[in-house]
């Protein structure tokens, strides 16, 4: 007796390949696959002569959502997000509940004064500005040849 294996590179080999194809792409649907990934908003971190700038992409929440904390060197921004959608006087059988929730934490450098730290929520974008130390920004002269 010979045994074959049909693997074909797919999980769901029990019943027929075919099958398992109808499977995979229900399972691996980009629509189902968003909904049940754990989204972490984009950052952009630049830097300047007098402070540094991180931007977080978070759009659709208010700036009541999120949570901004300092703990030691490290800064944390977090946000969450319940909605429940019902509609009044129906029965229903099924509700949705959305729930969203990321937490973000960003270890800042001996340079940053941590007494200077802003935040601004404008257009689906979270702004942070954290300042310099006087002793770490660039301090520029002309020096003179003898």
């Amino acid at each position: 007796m010979t045994l074959v294996k049909f693997n074909n590179g797919h999980k769901y080999n029990a019943v027929s390949p075919r099958f398992s194809d109808v499977l995979d792409s229900i399972f691996n649907d980009s629509f189902a696959g968003e909904r049940l990934a754990t989204k972490v908003p984009a950052v952009n971190i630049a830097e300047t002569e007098n402070e540094f700038h991180v931007e977080l992409a978070a759009p659709g929440l208010k700036k009541e959502d999120f949570k901004i904390s300092l703990d030691k060197n490290v800064l944390s921004v977090s946000a969450e997000k319940k909605a429940e959608q019902a509609a009044e006087g129906k029965k229903y059988s099924k509700r949705e509940y959305s729930y969203s929730s990321f937490v973000r934490s960003f270890t800042l450098p001996e340079s940053a004064d941590q007494s200077k730290i802003g935040a601004e929520y404008t257009d689906g974008i979270l702004k942070l500005t954290v300042g310099k130390k006087e002793e770490a920004k660039a301090q520029s002269r002309e020096i003179e040849v003898k």
